[in-house]
């Protein structure tokens, strides 16, 4: 294969209950989050910068969906400057923190896994 970018290009996060899930992500990003019907598939959208290249990803509800709670693989989203404003609004959001903000290397910042509405275990980078 030839040499690539990114090593992603979209990703899809499960979720049981679309309304729950898209109010937990609307509250920890602070952003109204569009939806998408793809046939019998609805998808919340969530930020990035597609016109600029950025890679994005989405919530998605509907048959073939399925939340793998922390045995799948891992997405982390970005948390913007310092992931620790999003990492704080996780609990009242209705998940919980499965690790706290941790340096991974000074030249590669920081990271934390949380648990959302669905019992999905997603990570979170910054580099502060």
């Amino acid at each position: 294969m030839e040499s690539v970018k990114d090593a992603i290009s979209w990703f899809e996060i499960p979720v049981s209950d679309f309304s729950r899930a898209k109010t937990f992500y609307q509250t920890i990003f602070d952003f109204e989050m569009p939806e998408m019907d793809m046939g019998p598939l609805k998808m919340g959208i969530l930020l990035h910068d597609r016109d600029n290249g950025g890679v994005g990803g989405a919530i998605c509800f509907g048959e073939g969906y399925k939340s793998s709670g922390a045995n799948g693989p891992k997405a982390y989203l970005n948390g913007g400057k310092d992931l620790n404003v999003v990492l704080n609004r996780v609990a009242g959001a209705g998940g919980s923190i499965v690790l706290p903000k941790t340096e991974i290397a000074p030249e590669m910042g920081y990271m934390a896994f949380f648990t959302d509405s669905e019992g999905n275990v997603l990570g979170l980078h910054s580099m502060e």
